[in-house]
């Protein structure tokens, strides 16, 4: 594989798991330093080591995306030991969902908390070393929940829609300094997260976890499921040389789903 990214640093929350790992591999594959960034610290040591038996240099950091001064700690960590930080892939998030009447206040702050501030904070402290190297990528994790809304997750779109929001932003605020700032918007994809609303969601409704899925994947023109893997190579190509000018996008990575809605 091509090693775009020979030498440069990518910091990626969330990156225990799913899209994240799936992202921190790809990344490692192309020749770039990790830093896997996530609450679960042995998973995130573990996808650490896999990165370096790839040859690259990673670390695994414990942080809480909701705390301020946990961020700050990852990125601080990261620049004491490269001294720079190339990439950002906020990809931390969790998925709860209820029709609205029934969501408790506390499943919306806890929604918000980390779909939404906790891509602000990583944002904000990514933007600070950004702008001082005068390069860099900052990619956000939104979701197709983002752009289209479905029953029964105000939270989570409401966040995820936050997301793209913010991305906007963030990229005019970086565009002056050679930084770009972009989210892409995963349908379905075959993650933890996604089988274990499977299982939760699929029972509510009489169904097993893999009718639950197959459901899913007969919504989507191409009647199928994302692998992470795909979410991750449309990270990287955000990340290159070649979508410089590119910048300020939510990019729908759904199978077709939203153009059917």
């Amino acid at each position: 594989m091509q090693k775009r990214f020979e030498g440069q640093v990518v910091l990626i929350t969330g990156g225990a798991r799913g899209i994240g790992m799936a992202c921190a591999q790809r990344f490692a594959d192309e020749g770039a330093n990790i830093a896997v960034v996530d609450l679960l610290m042995d998973e995130a040591e573990a996808i650490a080591k896999e990165c370096r038996d790839k040859g690259v240099e990673a670390i695994g950091l414990k942080c809480d995306v909701t705390d301020e001064d946990s961020v700050k700690a990852a990125f601080d960590a990261a620049m004491e030991k490269w001294g720079r930080v190339d990439t950002v892939v906020a990809s931390a998030g969790i998925h709860t969902g209820a029709p609205v009447d029934q969501v408790e206040l506390k499943t919306w702050k806890k929604a918000i908390d980390i779909n939404l501030t906790g891509v602000f904070l990583t944002n904000k402290y990514a933007a600070a070393i950004m702008k001082k190297q005068k390069s860099g990528s900052i990619i956000n994790i939104s979701s197709m929940a983002g752009v289209i809304s479905f029953p029964a997750t105000s939270e989570y779109s409401g966040s995820k829609s936050g997301v793209i929001g913010l991305t906007r932003s963030v990229a005019q605020d970086l565009a002056p300094f050679g930084v770009t700032c972009n989210a892409i918007c995963p349908g379905n994809t075959l993650t933890a997260m996604v089988k274990e609303v499977a299982r939760t969601v699929g029972s509510g409704l009489g169904m097993t976890a893999d009718e639950w899925l197959q459901m899913r994947a007969n919504d989507c023109p191409m009647k199928r499921l994302a692998e992470p893997w795909e979410m991750a190579g449309v990270v990287a190509f955000l990340a290159s040389q070649d979508s410089r000018y590119l910048t300020a996008q939510a990019i729908v990575i759904d199978g077709g789903i939203t153009a059917t809605a």
